[in-house]
């Protein structure tokens, strides 16, 4: 069941590979810098690596523990095949290799970003793009390198008479894969938020607040973990969150194409192809992009907003072609064209969309800043606001998106449900196919923050801070824009999932026997039960009082989860806060210079409130779909995963964009406006940051794997909630 084809995949992962370790390489050549500038970076980097190996070590006892659980299922009641548990690991291993290579990639490429911004603005942009560039790669790389060996590994050993039927049961198995790297993912994203939100807070509360000393000051000893922070919530957090966002995408539309063409067999294989395929062009097409991405010296903002525009938009184009070629080489209906390029084009506006929310270089950000002038009650407000109404466009959009992509799928037959859900599934493809340049436009951003502390530690001039500063602020929009792109492929994704979730569960059903069904009076093949056979098999409607709880459990689940993230992002910056001000007091000489403070005491304050804090909400989202299933049914749970992705969507754009809008009007009134650093609007702005900086880093980028997780959980436990239902 193989196309010469196919290879085409794991040979785009090993190019990818390939640039992300020339592109390593190539920045490690580069000078760190002074002594003062390697002797900052190795501390941040130390503490990094210190804080990655404790929460791997939390991360590995729960896996443990749920491979065992899995396990079980597969050779006890036999409630699952016996893949899953493996799938399950290896996809939480490569999740957080990505996160891990993407992170050391980081800490080594601050200090040099900040050298090289001492030459010019344009070199530093390169060296911090590249770098960012890596871990692109790297996540694309290692995505399709596993998924392709996964395909190999279970079409060898998976045995099933029929054809088609084998098809579905390896693409299903695939999920549980996903499973995997969406755990990890939550834990990353979620204790590496609360890590560096905590520090974050501290340093700005205390130190430019109270203390009056500028942002990354040596002094503030909460500044090592700010930026330790930055490297393991911002880039190894966000690196296993896009890693889970894209196998998730490719691998729930792999699964909708076996299920929607399992008529076809001659087309089958061809379906679940054409999203690995598009994918591994966007490798390339992302790698040309790259190499656009370049500025002129005193650049503005828009400007080097456009300068990264040109290498997405030039790379977003061009595999709108690539798309066309897939679809012809593989003898498809050239209508899922145009489901790629509408997910392609959602993205784009979403993007569009979050850049003007959250850039100070337009009209939103800049009247939040305007609002200081009366104190930081109306910029909380005024944050607030921005934020609900931000959401507009996004949900619109999305709206538009998933119709347009399931009409052109389905060919303009709205009842041909099965090819419109596959379209939707290709259409999130479609949106993160350049991820390998979209995701280094993302993690851009934390390098240059760091490179910005680096640089104001170093004490490096005036001149080089403007530059740092300049590129920390299109960080602050990019990672913005990246979170736009998660989150909008997350709704995408989610209602895939929803699709893999039935067709899940109908092999569930043949597991435990139950090879025909009474559906309306007749009875029908299990295997030939149609989506729609299946949700009326259930009772899957919106008068059913299970599906109505599910909506209610599923939408308080989002606004839990993030209250849960919020409240621990609380409980550890208070700690920081009391840290920080008892080395002001106790520590003599700090303020003067003549002492140095114990970086290594705050580094440790948040190593333990990330670790302790981190534990509750993200099990939380793996019990919840269990608990449900096992009271509720599979109608229950189609009502949690209904209600988790509206609410979960919609709350994540809010919480990304007036974080986002927060942070940049704290920079606007930085770069000399209302007053400049010092000033009274500077420090009403601070703590609007402050509220921003859990809003935009911990709880809302965490939503849109607590919306998968929450399916993929639900699919590993289908054959549970077939077998086993309190109610009814």
């Amino acid at each position: 069941m193989q196309n010469n084809l196919f290879w085409i995949v794991p040979v785009c992962s090993l190019i990818a590979l390939f640039f992300a370790w020339l592109f390593f390489r190539g920045m490690m050549k580069e000078s760190e810098g002074t002594d003062t500038m390697k002797r900052i970076a190795s501390h941040v980097r130390k503490g990094a690596m210190a804080y990655l190996r404790q929460q791997y070590k939390i991360v590995g006892i729960v896996f443990l523990i749920l491979c065992i659980f899995f396990a079980w299922m597969a050779y006890g009641p036999g409630l699952q095949n016996e893949w899953v548990w493996f799938a399950f690991l290896t996809g939480g291993f490569f999740s957080g290799l990505a996160g891990f290579i993407g992170m050391k990639t980081a800490t080594y490429a601050s200090a040099r970003t900040a050298n090289a911004a001492r030459r010019s603005m344009n070199d530093g942009l390169k060296i911090a793009f590249r770098s960012g560039a890596v871990m692109g790669l790297v996540v694309v790389g290692l995505a399709l390198l596993d998924i392709s060996l996964w395909w190999l590994v279970l079409d060898y050993f998976v045995e099933e008479a029929d054809a088609s039927q084998k098809a579905i049961m390896i693409t299903t198995t695939m999920l549980t894969f996903g499973m995997g790297a969406s755990t990890q993912a939550l834990f990353a994203r979620v204790g590496g938020g609360i890590f560096t939100k905590a520090a974050d807070v501290g340093a700005d509360l205390v130190g430019k607040v109270e203390a009056g000393i500028p942002e990354d000051d040596p002094r503030n000893p909460a500044t090592i973990a700010d930026n330790v922070g930055d490297n393991v919530g911002d880039v190894a957090g966000m690196g296993a969150d896009l890693y889970e966002s894209y196998c998730g995408s490719v691998l729930a539309t792999a699964a909708l194409g076996a299920a929607a063409y399992a008529a076809f067999p001659d087309q089958q294989f061809n379906a679940i192809l054409a999203p690995m395929l598009i994918a591994a062009f966007g490798v390339i097409l992302s790698l040309f992009g790259i190499f656009l991405v370049k500025t002129k010296e005193g650049a503005s903002q828009l400007q080097l907003l456009r300068a990264l525009d040109r290498g997405i938009n030039a790379s977003s184009l061009l595999i709108i072609g690539a798309s066309f070629l897939v679809i012809y080489l593989l003898g498809l209906s050239y209508w899922i064209c145009g489901s790629v390029i509408v997910g392609l084009l959602t993205g784009i506006v979403i993007g569009k969309a979050t850049e003007h929310y959250t850039s100070h270089a337009y009209k939103p950000t800049q009247d939040i800043a305007k609002s200081s002038e009366t104190g930081p009650a109306t910029v909380i407000i005024k944050g607030i606001g921005t934020g609900m109404i931000s959401t507009a466009i996004p949900v619109i959009t999305i709206v538009i998106g998933i119709i347009l992509a399931y009409i052109f799928a389905a060919r303009f037959n709205m009842a041909n449900m099965s090819m419109g859900l596959y379209g939707v599934g290709i259409a999130a493809v479609g949106m993160l196919s350049t991820l390998g340049i979209t995701l280094a436009t993302d993690a851009y951003g934390p390098i240059a923050d760091n490179a910005g502390g680096n640089a104001e530690m170093s004490e490096l001039g005036k001149e080089v801070r403007q530059r740092t500063d300049a590129l920390d602020a299109l960080g602050n929009t990019t990672a913005a824009t990246g979170k736009g792109f998660a989150i909008g492929s997350a709704a995408l994704t989610g209602l895939a999932l929803l699709a893999s979730y039935i067709e899940e569960i109908k092999i569930g059903l043949v597991r435990l026997g139950e090879t025909t069904l009474t559906i309306g009076g007749d009875i029908i093949q299990t295997t030939s039960a149609t989506l729609k056979d299946m949700m009326t098999y259930y009772d899957v409607n919106l008068m059913n009082p299970k599906v109505l709880a599910g909506v209610f459990i599923g939408s308080m689940m989002a606004f839990l989860f993030c209250g849960l993230t919020m409240n621990a992002v609380g409980r550890a910056a208070q700690k920081m806060v009391n840290e920080v001000r008892r080395q002001f007091r106790e520590i003599k000489g700090i303020m003067e210079g003549k002492a140095e403070p114990d970086y290594a005491r705050c580094v440790e304050i948040s190593t333990r409130g990330a670790q302790k804090e981190m534990l509750f909400p993200s099990l939380l989202a793996i019990v919840i779909p269990i608990v449900v299933g096992l009271i509720f049914g599979v109608a229950g749970v189609m009502g949690l995963l209904a209600g988790g992705l509206g609410s979960g969507f919609v709350l994540a754009i809010f919480m990304a964009n007036s974080g986002g809008a927060w942070d940049n009007a704290k920079k606007y009134v930085e770069e000399g406006n209302l007053g400049g650093k010092g000033s009274e609007c500077h420090k009403a702005t601070v703590i609007g940051d402050t509220v921003g900086d859990p809003f935009k880093d911990t709880s809302g980028p965490s939503l849109n794997i607590l919306i998968k997780l929450m399916s993929m959980v639900a699919i590993v436990m289908a054959g549970v909630t077939c077998t086993i239902s309190l109610i009814h």
